[in-house]
């Protein structure tokens, strides 16, 4: 087990998935505008570089993991043109938001949510070109396991592309990013989402995720046959690529 798979939300004693479940539907009417001001935006430069990456690939059915709201779907909507996308998340109340956007920008007819688990897919094998993440794999209750799911849903030399948050290595960003994490972000995320426990959370998930070479080797145990990382915005986000 990994230091993040015992991390929850309010520690009630209920399972990881129930309670980030529970936060994300609490915290869903205000999530696009904590993330993209605690981030300064910069979470959307970190998304464009991710697609970037599969643009070469042309995939055209895409499912995207712990979906929330939709922003990775959309962006890969309008920059990668495929025939599907599926959005799949735990939390109805971050998809019910998700919908509404899909049709304000018009997409309703490639991007679909559906409520997944995702240590437990109801998709079957190699269903999809490309699978794509943009921080949700650390809510995940067991992040080998979740892995290997997407890795049997996913077709062979298909490509997964994950953007997770992660700690600075280097100084001085290492000892701000400690500061920001833990004074600004929970202080200004129960401002606005009336739910301090998630964004304390948040930091602690972050601190605890495998990270770097780390998640190479991960990677490498769940099947996927070549990975590699590139850390953006000094090591404040991380892009994974791997491919089955």
């Amino acid at each position: 087990m990994y230091e993040q798979e015992k991390i929850t939300p309010y520690g009630d004693g209920t399972s990881k998935a129930v309670q980030v479940e529970q936060m994300f539907d609490d915290i869903a009417p205000t999530y696009d505008k904590l993330n993209h001001r605690l981030s300064w935006n910069i979470d959307k430069s970190w998304r464009k570089k991710a697609i970037r990456s599969l643009a070469e690939f042309h995939p055209q059915k895409i499912l995207d993991v712990a979906t929330g709201t939709g922003d990775f779907a959309i962006l890969s909507a309008q920059m990668l043109n495929p025939k599907e996308i599926i959005g799949a998340d735990i939390s109805e109340g971050m998809m019910k938001v998700g919908r509404r956007k899909v049709k304000e920008a018009n997409l309703d007819k490639v991007i679909s949510f559906r409520k997944e688990d995702c240590l437990n897919f109801s998709f079957g094998d190699e269903s999809f070109d490309a699978v794509t993440a943009a921080f949700g794999i650390r809510n995940f209750q067991d992040l080998d396991k979740g892995l290997r799911e997407i890795c049997r849903v996913l077709k062979k030399k298909g490509h997964l592309c994950i953007v997770e948050l992660t700690t600075p290595v280097t100084f001085p960003m290492k000892q701000l990013f400690w500061i920001y994490s833990h004074t600004v972000l929970p202080v200004y995320g129960k401002l606005i989402s009336k739910d301090r426990s998630a964004y304390s959370y948040l930091t602690k998930t972050i601190e605890a995720f495998p990270q770097g070479e780390q998640m190479m080797d991960i990677f490498r145990k769940a099947g996927f046959d070549k990975s590699h990382f590139k850390r953006l915005s000094f090591g404040i986000c991380t892009l994974y690529f791997a491919t089955k």
